[in-house]
């Protein structure tokens, strides 16, 4: 049982990276070892990272009152899907990264043309795992890696859901209206540039936040059109903004050797930014705004999900502490 007063979040997310982290690893065993390829999505894929994605996933399932380890397929599937958008992310032809996760980019460890293929790769496995979970064996013993698998019904809306968030309306179509550039937002009216930020961040960041959290309720059962579901996309909604509102404070005024990355990008790269049109101080009473409306939708949930729901509060109340 967990406890709101002694609930260590700290603890909670290293054992859930742990966790995730052995699945992870399972997976990339099926594969030679000596193929570039494979290297490279080791590289990127086990460098570490924070894990929100796929530890919100298990967190949902969890606040459900259901069994975290039926979210697995998924929660690798998202964290597949989100290495897969840095490595792209990192590229010459977009944000030109040199370090992400502590470590060099994937193209700057391997090369441009290895960075898009093992990006590319990690994208379409994911699918793979979705779809038939009960495939990925674990070697030497080819053991089945997944041993709660949910319904196919589930897989399929499964894929439904982070196909959309990762895709056209999703993720992809963030990172075009961040390539682009200051150029086109710079015609616009102030409110007009605020909605447009909004917006990109909702598609980029928001869309995966958002799938990531309903894949959790969604693998034990939870329907989309529940209450419960829209009390959960209302919380990852809301975090998903505030993620990455402190995301650009951090950028400004966060620690490089903490972060595992360059600070002050955004503003060489001649970003919009929160910072830029709101000033840090406002950013942070907004990102606060958030967490508070994300908090407030766990509070509605019904009374004997009020304790499972732990983690994803502390969660959303980490967001604005975070360092890195």
């Amino acid at each position: 049982m967990m406890n709101g007063q002694n609930f260590n979040l700290s603890a909670y997310l290293s054992d859930k990276r742990s966790i995730l982290e052995a699945y992870l690893n399972k997976i990339l065993l099926q594969f030679d070892q000596n193929r570039e390829i494979v290297q490279a999505m080791r590289h990127s894929l086990m460098a570490g990272g924070k894990r929100l994605r796929p530890i919100l996933a298990m967190a949902s399932t969890q606040a459900v009152g259901g069994d975290f380890r039926f979210t697995l397929p998924a929660a690798c599937a998202i964290e597949m899907i989100h290495t897969y958008s840095l490595i792209h992310d990192d590229l010459p032809a977009m944000d030109n990264d040199d370090l992400r996760r502590g470590v060099p980019t994937c193209h700057k460890a391997f090369s441009e043309s290895t960075a898009i293929l093992a990006g590319d790769a990690l994208l379409t496995y994911a699918f793979k795992i979705l779809s038939r979970p009960d495939e990925i064996k674990a070697q030497p013993n080819n053991d089945p890696v997944f041993k709660s698998i949910p319904e196919k019904s589930i897989l399929i809306e499964l894929i439904s859901i982070i196909s959309e968030a990762a895709g056209l309306d999703g993720m992809v179509e963030g990172q075009m209206m961040d390539m682009m550039g200051s150029s086109f937002v710079s015609t616009l009216p102030y409110l007009d540039k605020i909605d447009h930020l909004k917006k990109l961040h909702h598609l980029k960041t928001g869309k995966m936040i958002i799938a990531s959290v309903q894949a959790g309720a969604v693998s034990v059962g939870i329907g989309l059109d529940s209450e419960i579901m829209q009390l959960l996309t209302r919380y990852a909604q809301k975090i998903g903004l505030a993620f990455q509102v402190t995301d650009d404070i951090l950028n400004v005024e966060g620690d490089p050797d903490l972060m595992g990355k360059a600070v002050g990008s955004d503003q060489l790269n001649d970003k919009l930014t929160f910072p830029t049109l709101l000033g840090v101080d406002k950013s942070k009473e907004f990102a606060t705004e958030l967490v508070e409306e994300a908090v407030e939708s766990l509070f509605m949930l019904p009374q004997n999900f009020q304790e499972p729901a732990l983690p994803l509060k502390a969660i959303a109340q980490y967001i604005l502490k975070r360092k890195k």
